[in-house]
């Protein structure tokens, strides 16, 4: 039996080691407390905020996926008299050096979804030389070429026509004769050449009041001799039988049928230009910045005296004595005559032709 001396020292001795052995316990437990609510809360899925959808906003453009209504809806407010399918960009092709350009227009508008309709009009001859030659003339063939991609690519109506006067040239085929379209309630022609930058402006001109037949939007002139770089025709029979009879005599001057039609400057709205014309750009000077200039222009007439055409490769001395002086100016001039050549290449597989020899 044991003293009970021996009994207390043995409690003494014992309570400690009891006591550290109740804290480890307790600090252990806490910890795997912890440790589990924890992983509760990482496996615990988590409430998902629902964002609310952007909304809609509009393109620069005014084409329009089919289907979409944000864009059905805005486009009711703003559409043409009669709607898209009753206006039409028209090209008259008179020569084969200008089917590429007509091409390329379309190529922009199709690019860009316009929704206006497409016409390219050609000499009804060229079909028959392009069936019946039994030696195939390049130029032909490229116009053959040009025309089918046009159709297949762009959803362009091919329309040939036929000459409206006997006299041999291309004035056979005057730019009056648009105005014999009937199915469409207005038109718009760009005289070649020149470079589609944005739709948006020139689809917006289908909306623009007209109190006459004709109406030409102008982008200036360095000699102060304004013409249209853009031209807006509301066809009729009433305004073709006119125009016929004007076209009675054999000698119809197209400069000065250009002439009559009523010319309103390109007032630019919120800094965006509808036209603007490369020859106006001499008289710009250092304020010029060519970058806003192509971010706000719709469509560039490209035209220049002393230039044969942006299709030709011209030589330095023409491009020299065509450049504008100011740096900024000369950089957009640069510019424009690039990326048509680009375009001419990407749309139309052409290179640029050789520059005309100087009779």
């Amino acid at each position: 039996m044991c003293a009970k001396d021996q009994i207390s020292d043995l409690s003494a001795n014992t309570s400690p080691v009891f006591m550290f052995t109740f804290l480890l316990f307790l600090s252990g437990y806490v910890l795997q407390q912890q440790t589990v609510r924890n992983l509760q809360a990482v496996i615990k899925p988590q409430p998902v905020i629902v964002q609310p959808p952007p909304s809609p906003v509009l393109a620069k453009h005014f084409g329009t996926p089919p289907g979409h209504s944000f864009y059905d809806k805005f486009l009711a407010g703003n559409r043409p008299k009669g709607g898209w399918a009753k206006v039409a960009y028209v090209q008259l092709v008179r020569e084969h050096l200008h089917v590429c350009n007509a091409l390329m227009l379309f190529a922009a508008l199709e690019e860009q979804e316009s929704m206006a309709q497409r016409v390219i009009m050609y000499p009804q001859e060229w079909d028959a030389t392009m069936s019946d030659q039994q030696v195939p003339d390049p130029q032909n063939e490229t116009s053959k070429r040009l025309l089918k991609n046009a159709a297949k690519r762009y959803r362009v109506m091919l329309q040939p026509v036929q000459p409206m006067l006997k006299n041999g040239d291309k004035s056979a085929f005057p730019l009056a004769g648009l105005l014999s379209l009937t199915a469409y309630n207005r038109v718009t022609f760009l005289p070649p050449s020149g470079l589609v930058l944005d739709t948006s402006g020139l689809d917006h001109l289908f909306t623009l009041p007209m109190e006459s037949d004709m109406l030409g939007i102008s982008a200036g002139s360095e000699d102060g001799a304004a013409s249209p770089s853009v031209v807006l025709l509301k066809p009729s029979r009433e305004a073709f039988q006119t125009t016929l009879e004007s076209l009675s005599t054999q000698d119809f001057d197209e400069e000065e049928f250009l002439s009559r039609i009523a010319l309103v400057p390109d007032l630019p709205e919120d800094q965006v230009h509808v036209v603007a014309k490369t020859s106006g750009l001499k008289a710009e000077d250092d304020g010029f910045n060519a970058t806003e200039f192509l971010d706000s222009t719709s469509y560039v007439h490209i035209s220049d005296p002393e230039m044969v055409g942006p299709e030709y490769d011209a030589p330095k001395a023409s491009i020299a004595s065509a450049l504008p002086k100011s740096s900024e100016p000369k950089k957009a001039w640069q510019q424009v005559y690039e990326r048509y050549r680009e375009r001419r290449m990407d749309v139309c597989g052409l290179d640029l032709e050789p520059a005309p020899k100087l009779a």
